[in-house]
């Protein structure tokens, strides 16, 4: 097939925008759908911005209605014509009530048949279409989900510009600093055996350009983390990165609100009201097993340890004994949903979390307690009064230290919301999480490791516990949860150089580790610096969830796999050997893929 050029013509309308009746436009883009009905023809094109009808009939010049004979599926095509009414109008299209009278068509490009069709992509395997992701991405759901990317970048520039931020880039080659993951290593070819580590966030540089003095940064930073993959997790991603100098915790989060409102009302036109509700880190574990609650629906984790002290079920006992507690969920009209099959799934699902078991008491006809035995005359019936249970109700159980008890109730409960449509849609709860513990226990390495990092400030009162008592010190840090997902964390940073340095010890590190990663930042505060904070906020989970899609691949133009591979164009990938002899790097056959 010979292809037409575009010489003389030039787009004056994308397709799905407001045309008037009569006028001459010239548009481009892909075929959608065709439909050739002997003496009439339609062609659907589309691009960015939607469909628009091309017709051609008895009145169309006959070589122009004999190319739209030859076109199909995802062709590029200009076309120019005049807009007139369309007889047969289409409500659930932009352009509907119009078509475009064509008389002049040009095939740019002609497509081979493609591997799955474009607009139906949604019920094709995610491997074929990540492998044609180029093709995948014409699927307008896709297209939409981008273009809403780019909204909430822009809208988030215009916010932090408006506010007296400068947009400063940071080094995507750094040194390799402890972050929380591992890094993704560059081997250099000057420096033999040595290695840039790509940013897991700008962290470092970030605090010393507030020493420098630029006291309002903000960067859409990429950032790499080489860690498992899941639905709200890719190993490269883009941050809303900002730091503040001479503020306090309460001014970083107002700026936040601030831009937080202006993004959901400019994006989505929805109100958030402000100012966004605070719950400390206990209090969100004690309500609802979770540091990133869903605060959608109620089912909120009830601490029953005091109303079931007087009876004899050992598993109750042991727990309280143990310096646990029993803590429980009322499902409201759960019984009817719940049958014993399904409380059993139940049960399965909190041994999975690392529960021993789970207790209930499912009150369809009559209450039946799974612990019943253990129960006493009356007592059965003044439980259910005092933990306020009702006929229809279902009460699940948990009897652990509260470092089981908790989350395996916050799993429970999403579950069962999920199960009983609980969760309302189009409702955007976002809620700050503040008073985080500075440290938390590795299991694996026996030892304290910092939650967030170790630049974090402690809270005054529990610099005591720095020695005594890790595990009790709260930090000046505070996350950012929206409807169960975690977007963002923050914290106001250490800038004294006695308390940084005790604050790496208490990590374990010795002088020389210290030295050796953190030395020139620890240099850097000896010449002052401001009070500052700051936060990182991901980008790819707030455009996640206002497009309401399933996953970040949905709006990232070419993601990740589970096994951090990118399926179309095939990386990573292995490299010539002479590429490895410049960076003095040997791979050991058995690791050749």
């Amino acid at each position: 097939m010979k292809l037409d050029s575009m010489k003389g013509l030039r787009r004056t309308n994308y397709c799905s925008v407001d045309y008037k009746i009569g006028e001459t436009v010239t548009v481009m883009g892909f075929a959608d759908r065709v439909r050739d009905m002997g003496n009439l023809i339609f062609i659907n094109l589309r691009d960015r911005t939607g469909l628009v009808q091309l017709a051609f009939n008895d009145e169309t010049d006959r070589t122009v209605f004999e190319k739209a004979q030859s076109v199909r599926s995802e062709y590029v095509l200009a076309a120019v014509g005049v807009v007139r009414e369309r007889e047969s109008k289409n409500p659930k299209l932009r352009t509907g009530n119009i078509e475009i009278a064509v008389s002049e068509l040009r095939i740019l490009s002609a497509a081979q048949t493609t591997p799955f069709e474009v607009t139906n992509s949604d019920k094709v395997n995610d491997e074929l279409k990540l492998r044609y992701r180029y093709l995948d991405l014409r699927n307008p759901r896709l297209t939409k989900n981008l273009i809403t990317r780019h909204e909430i970048a822009r809208v988030t520039r215009e916010y932090f510009y408006e506010n007296g931020f400068l947009e400063i880039e940071t080094p995507m080659m750094m040194k390799s600093t402890p972050e929380g993951a591992r890094d993704y290593l560059v081997p250099s070819r000057v420096h033999h055996g040595k290695f840039y580590a790509l940013p897991q966030s700008p962290q470092i540089y970030k605090q010393l350009l507030m020493v420098a003095g630029f006291d309002r940064y903000i960067q859409l930073a990429r950032c790499f983390r080489d860690e498992d993959l899941r639905a709200d997790r890719q190993p490269e991603f883009t941050q809303v990165d900002l730091e503040m100098s001479f503020v306090d915790q309460e001014d970083i989060q107002e700026v936040i609100e601030g831009y937080i409102k202006t993004l959901f009302k400019k994006v989505l036109d929805k109100d958030i009201k402000l100012p966004i509700e605070r719950l400390t880190f206990a209090d969100a574990m004690d309500r609802f097993g979770s540091d990133k609650p869903d605060t959608r629906f109620g089912l909120e984790i009830e601490d029953i340890t005091d109303k079931v002290k007087d009876i004899d079920f050992v598993v109750f006992n042991n727990a309280v004994a143990d310096g646990g507690s029993v803590r429980m969920i009322n499902v409201k009209n759960g019984a009817a949903t719940y049958t014993r099959k399904e409380i059993d799934k139940l049960t399965e699902h909190a041994k999975g979390i690392g529960a021993k078991g789970l207790a209930y008491i499912r009150w369809a006809d009559e209450p039946n307690c799974s612990f019943k035995k253990f129960l006493g005359e009356g007592q059965l019936e003044k439980l259910l009064s005092d933990i306020g249970a009702e006929k229809g109700d279902l009460i699940l159980i948990c009897a652990d230290k509260n470092k089981v008890v908790l989350p395996t109730l916050g799993a429970l409960r999403l579950i069962c919301a999920k199960r009983l449509d609980l969760i309302p849609e189009d409702v955007y709860n976002f809620v700050w999480i503040t008073e985080m513990p500075f440290f938390e226990w590795d299991e694996e390495n026996e030892s304290w490791v910092a939650m967030h990092h170790p630049f974090t400030m402690p809270m005054e009162e529990c610099l005591e516990y720095l020695d005594s008592d890790p595990g009790n010190v709260r930090a000046k840090a505070w996350d950012l949860v929206l409807n169960g997902t975690e977007l963002s964390s923050g914290s106001m940073r250490i800038t004294d150089p006695a308390l940084q340095q005790k604050m790496f010890e208490a990590l374990g590190m010795s002088d020389e580790e210290i030295e050796a990663k953190f030395g020139f930042l620890v240099d850097a505060y000896r010449y002052a610096s401001p009070p500052h904070g700051g936060m990182g906020i991901g980008l790819d989970r707030i455009a996640m969830i206002i497009c309401k899609a399933d996953s970040l691949r949905d709006v990232t133009a070419f993601p990740k796999v589970q096994n951090a591979s990118e399926l179309m164009s095939g990386c990573p990938s292995a490299v010539d050997e002479k590429q490895l002899e410049e960076l003095h790097i040997a791979v050991t056959p058995e690791e050749k893929e």
